[in-house]
């Protein structure tokens, strides 16, 4: 797997740093009245006339934290809970959203919806997407089919991609190595490597970004093997990003791009829950590219998109009753091609149309039957609309509607009203008042369509949301909101028996309450402190009725920062309908667990050094059952900058 050349290049770059050439890096500071969302609307809006409350991952806070995923980022998010972070690299990733699981939350980079048209649920890989190309992220938590389709039910992940910068060239370069110990192994083998280039630049009008990255990782079983009196077989893991990005501006009004990018891994993984194997490996693949122009004319904004994705899966699989080795396969097509317009009535108050057309089909080959793409695809032409009014003394409102038209279910309208207030509203602070209520559906997959078990009579799931909250924001040193929500869910799609896919019969609600802190008394200190709490009455699996997160950030010295981040994540409930780790029918809860990780990073002229620590007291707990979740383990890398 590369390994040789892997570690020649890392060993490299790690001695590069005495070539760092003396200048000053310079940030800016943004008040955070002056913050500007995309999320809600998907044109900027500032923070004081949006109706939600929206959590950013900025450029900064990737670069504070040196080293970690775009998964662990999002996991110190407040109301996400992501399963499976913490097991071997590759693993299947849970998203839970107020209580909602994968096919709950929609994923877009750069505006562009994400799927997966050969999975049961659909949902993108976040392994796919590496940090190092990213810019910010944006969490949208709540109904958002209005603007987002179909899955945008709980949430969206709002991904942008880096900018290429002014000059005509600028180059950056990560590498790091660590430890990959789970908590029963103490291996001091550097089996963690990654590394990232970027080049980017402007000419004139026109702009470029290309990025690549690899990423290495072994040392773990992908099994726990806390029941064998052997360890178990280490399982690997390696990953590619390729992405590249071209713009031209036309004119001060038009600019128009291209984009492309490439994302593969391969990976072991073992026979289930406790159980080693040798053979079963596996190996993902995205190719996606497209066409973006972006348009601004006298009272409006025009935005126009179109992109096409292909998905491939493999991997062998031990097949214990038979003594031979299954191979399964599954291809996916997706095209997204979307037009939306932004109209200025007035300067309070905007219409917002678009239109949006997606198409999927699964071609899926395996030992126990076969899903044809020229059966197994669908169509989606969604036309949509909002209305924003924004007024001086403080009063919001933002309503719209969604038709979608799908050419096996038919048609289905979503709606959502989401007024805010700003009770005081000045350069220096601000309090509003906010609440909302929107409808959001699920569309079933190829899958659970076309599949064996599938069933063309299905319905879309269905959600309903209310939610009612309060921001406050001083920009030199306080933001705090809690946001209490409610969720029912109808028409949830189950599969009984394994017999075929059904719509459930009952309503799963769904509650909670989500509060944020952040606390910035002096230039040299942050403090981050978040509390989730959900409850819901049914479909439970490993979502925690409480969760803390509590950062720290230290600037000892110019140049230098320190951040410490500490989660406790409450009992969760596994249901174990097999009878896989007990009775068959009843739950398995997990105990609680607490985990501290350390970050340090220290920056002069263009070379950035930085170490992390995770789960610094190597805490012994199961994030999914019966697989192995990682331990204490140490990180160290660096970046240039140039």
């Amino acid at each position: 797997m590369k390994k040789n050349t892997f570690y020649l290049a890392v060993c490299v770059v790690l001695m590069a740093q005495n070539l760092a050439l003396a200048q000053e890096q310079q940030e800016k500071e943004v008040e955070q009245l002056d913050e500007i969302f995309l999320s809600d609307t998907k044109f900027e809006l500032k923070k004081e006339n949006s109706g939600k409350i929206i959590y950013k991952i900025s450029q900064k806070d990737i670069q504070q934290n040196s080293g970690k995923t775009i998964i662990d980022l999002l996991d110190n998010i407040p109301g996400i809970e992501i399963n499976g972070n913490n097991n071997v690299a590759g693993s299947n990733i849970g998203i839970y959203i107020r209580g909602g699981r994968n096919r709950q939350v929609a994923i877009a980079i750069d505006g562009v919806l994400l799927n997966n048209p050969t999975g049961i649920a659909a949902s993108f890989n976040l392994n796919l997407i590496d940090v190092n190309q990213i810019e910010s992220i944006e969490i949208l938590k709540g109904s958002s089919s209005t603007l987002y389709g179909s899955g945008a039910a709980t949430g969206v992940i709002n991904i942008k991609l880096k900018k290429a910068v002014k000059s005509p060239f600028n180059i950056d370069y990560l590498a790091s190595i660590g430890t990959n110990n789970s908590q029963r192994t103490s291996s001091n083998s550097l089996e963690n490597l990654e590394q990232n280039l970027s080049m980017n630049g402007s000419l004139d009008k026109f702009n470029y970004l290309l990025s690549f990255s690899l990423k290495k990782e072994d040392g773990i079983s992908a099994a726990n093997d806390k029941n064998s009196p052997i360890p178990f077989e280490t399982d690997a893991f390696l990953s590619e990003n390729a992405l590249m990005k071209l713009g031209y501006k036309v004119s001060d009004d038009l600019s128009i791009g291209f984009f492309g990018n490439f994302n593969s891994y391969d990976y072991d993984y073992d026979g289930g829950a406790y159980f080693d194997s040798s053979i079963n490996n596996g190996t993902e693949s995205n190719i996606q590219f497209g066409l973006t122009s972006d348009y601004k004319y006298k009272k409006g904004n025009l935005k126009l998109t179109v992109s096409s994705s292909d998905l491939d899966r493999e991997f062998d699989s031990y097949n214990g009753f038979s003594g031979t080795i299954d191979h399964y396969e599954y291809k996916g097509t997706s095209l997204f091609a979307e037009a939306i317009n932004k109209f200025e009535l007035s300067e309070s108050s905007s219409f917002i149309l678009g239109v949006n057309f997606q198409e999927f089909d699964n071609q899926t080959n395996t030992p126990f039957g076969d899903i044809d793409k020229d059966v197994a695809n669908y169509s989606t032409f969604d036309p949509f609309v909002s209305y924003l009014y924004t007024n001086a003394n403080g009063f919001n409102l933002n309503v719209g509607a969604r038709l979608n038209n799908h050419s096996e279910y038919g048609s289905h309208l979503v709606y959502h009203i989401n007024p805010s207030y700003n009770l005081i509203s000045n350069a220096k602070t601000n309090l509003k008042v906010l609440g909302s209520y929107s409808t959001a559906f699920i569309a079933p997959s190829t899958y659970q369509l076309f599949s064996f078990y599938g069933n063309l009579d299905l319905e879309p799931e269905e959600n309903a949301t209310a939610e009612i909250g309060l921001e406050f924001s001083n920009n030199k040193w306080l933001d705090t909101n809690v946001v209490f929500f409610n969720r029912d869910e109808e028409n949830a799609i189950i599969l009984p028996d394994f017999i075929t896919y059904q719509n459930a019969d009952y309503t799963i609600n769904a509650k909670g309450i989500e509060t944020s802190v952040n606390l910035e008394p002096t230039t040299f200190l942050n403090l981050n402190l978040s509390h989730t709490f959900t409850e819901k009455s049914a479909d439970v699996d490993y979502i925690p009725k409480h969760k803390f997160v509590v950062g720290v950030g230290v600037v000892p010295f110019k140049k230098a920062f320190i951040n410490i981040n500490y989660k406790n994540v409450g009992e969760r409930t596994y249901f174990d309908q097999w009878g896989s780790f007990g009775t068959p029918g009843e739950d398995v809860i997990l105990d609680a667990y607490s985990l501290v990780d350390v970050g340090m990073n220290y920056t002069f002229n263009h070379l950035t050094l930085f170490a992390l620590a995770s789960n610094l007291f190597n805490v012994d707990y199961e994030d999914v059952l019966g697989y192995s979740t990682k331990g204490r383990n140490f990180k160290l890398g660096l970046r240039l900058n140039f």
